[in-house]
């Protein structure tokens, strides 16, 4: 049986989880955001293992091991910090209360790389991710970072988008609503969407790439209705039905 997953990966702001969504609702699939749950884990750490400078290995700078990968795995698992099928798509919840807005804090943006980048999170989220798609026939397009290359090497559609930092940037800024436009801003957000970039493409696991047999589509210049119109017609050329 043929996997049905549309994999779309990308840097930050690259308009993946945008263009996944509308594709998802055009073919009438589901759509599952794996940044949200990765977000949905680091406020579930936040608030409840504190607000530790933390490291990499998921160990803070001060006394104790809060930030352990083991502590984190324990929390997510108790809490829980889980994907909820709502309408076609997989919203993230914590303690049973939905988080799909709170995850987007300023807070939760400056700790989700390091969150992401322990090897045992990366795990558990793969594994949850995987179910999610299992437990859904018509089929479900993944938006994230690693999802070609990592979560699903067999998918049969692999989307990589990218855009260039300003475009990027001013994509980023539009979405908190439009406050700050100016070069100035523009320059200060591609600055952290460039550290970002460094960070997730560097990272000893998944780091951010494009699978080898991934269809590049660079979105500089495309609306999102074009950058959803092209994965549309990819997807219905190669899972017909």
């Amino acid at each position: 049986m043929t996997l049905r997953v549309i994999a779309i990966d990308g840097p930050a702001a690259s308009g993946k989880s945008s263009t996944a969504s509308l594709v998802a609702r055009r073919l009438g699939w589901a759509h599952l955001d794996s940044g949200a749950l990765y977000r949905a884990i680091t406020l579930a750490v936040l608030d409840n293992l504190g607000e530790g400078a933390g490291s990499p290995k998921g160990v803070p700078d001060g006394p104790g091991e809060r930030w352990s990968p083991e502590r984190i795995i324990a929390l997510a698992e108790d809490l829980p910090v889980r994907l909820v099928l709502v309408d076609d798509m997989f919203r993230p919840e914590v303690a049973g209360v939905d988080v799909a807005q709170t995850i987007r804090s300023e807070r939760v943006t400056r700790r989700v790389s390091e969150i992401a980048a322990i090897p045992e999170v990366r795990h558990w989220v793969n594994v949850q991710q995987r179910e999610a798609v299992e437990g859904h026939a018509r089929g479900v397009v993944v938006d994230g970072r690693d999802i070609g290359t990592v979560v699903f090497p067999d998918a049969p559609l692999k989307v990589f988008l990218t855009a260039s930092p300003e475009e990027r940037a001013r994509r980023r800024l539009a979405e908190r609503g439009g406050g700050g436009s100016g070069a100035a801003d523009l320059r200060r957000e591609a600055e952290v969407l460039a550290a970002r970039d460094r960070a997730d493409s560097t990272r000893a696991v998944a780091p951010l790439q494009a699978a080898a047999d991934a269809v590049v589509l660079d979105t500089t210049r495309l609306s999102l209705e074009q950058q959803v119109q092209a994965v549309v017609a990819l997807a219905r050329a190669r899972l017909p039905g």
